[in-house]
């Protein structure tokens, strides 16, 4: 049996990657400082006896007796709403925090893979975003505290796969929604659809012009398996949905499929804010024969379930 070391394993997308992994016969060890993450998101699965959660934050050196084949690095707040509130401590997590999972991923001689982001591709100016893009993003803005600490996370991978032989891999994560995503998230997804559910003005930003492509968890998970799976020790690969559309379409797309009454608010752009973000996925179509299934529409319904039972309770 193959064990699978995950980092913010309790956060959205890294529960629904412990669960993954659990399902592929994996023994999984989940690790969170319970910061964004939560532990409703794995208390489905902390039963099955091949799951071990340790709350624990990557900022301090890790320190785990068993056998370790994969080390999946999801460590990182990574809504919008937190660049402001905890600026340093996403810095020193996708620093400091990406260096001590490299650092026990090398003293276990395992495959190592860092979740990055297409904040790495800033405000583009070219569009799609392919991997050999440098990008255009302002180092000291009220973003940069994600965008260059996950820049430099990219940088520290790389690196030491080729001064140190690491077995690692980075991915590009571009905008990804389903269940599990936090409420207060801050990301378009999840605000559009509490607000629907409540009958609250949708807030957008700007003309609503600005576009973004919108990834289904399950489809990005597969993709991110894959990724570790294969031979790419040193890739660098986007994984996201291609299907571009403006935040306006996605406005009223929600209002329609949650039979909302809300109308539309439009407020100022926020500083920095990308005006495109649409991934070129040719480089996973041909290294990992990976592409996006779920439709828009699909994943919006099963995302807009979760939500209802969620916004209820809450």
């Amino acid at each position: 049996m193959k064990t699978s070391v995950v980092t913010g394993g309790a956060g959205f997308i890294g529960s629904h990657l412990c669960e993954y992994l659990l399902g592929k016969g994996e023994r999984v060890i989940a690790i969170d400082n319970l910061g964004s993450g939560n532990r409703d998101n794995i208390e489905g699965f902390t039963r099955n006896g091949d799951f071990i959660f340790i709350k624990h934050d990557v900022r301090k050196p890790l320190k785990i007796t068993d056998e370790v084949d994969y080390f999946y690095n999801l460590a990182s707040r990574a809504s919008p709403v937190d660049f402001d509130r905890f600026p340093i401590e996403i810095l020193m997590t996708n620093s400091l925090g990406t260096y001590n999972v490299i650092n026990i991923a090398m003293e276990q001689k395992a495959r190592f893979l860092m979740a990055s982001t297409s904040e790495s591709y800033g405000d583009p100016d070219v569009s799609p975003q392919s991997e050999t893009y440098w990008g255009h993003v302002n180092p000291v803005g009220p973003r940069s505290c994600y965008d260059e600490s996950k820049r430099f996370s990219e940088a520290l991978t790389t690196t030491f796969v080729r001064h140190q032989d690491l077995d690692g891999r980075v991915v590009r994560i571009f905008n990804t929604y389903g269940p599990r995503m936090k409420l207060d998230d801050g990301r378009v997804v999840p605000n559009f659809i509490t607000q629907a559910l409540s009958n609250k003005p949708l807030t957008v930003y700007g003309t609503g012009s600005q576009t973004r492509s919108f990834c289904y968890v399950s489809d990005l998970i597969h993709g991110i398996y894959l990724m570790m799976h294969k031979n790419t020790k040193g890739e660098v690969v986007n994984l996201g949905n291609p299907n571009e559309m403006t935040v306006l379409e996605l406005a009223k797309t929600i209002i329609k499929m949650t039979g909302s009454r809300s109308e539309i608010e439009y407020k100022p752009l926020p500083v920095n804010d990308p005006l495109q973000r649409r991934p070129d996925i040719t480089k996973a179509k041909a290294l990992l024969g990976w592409e996006p299934d779920v439709s828009l529409d699909a994943g919006l319904e099963n995302t807009i379930t979760w939500f209802r039972d969620n916004v209820k309770k809450n």
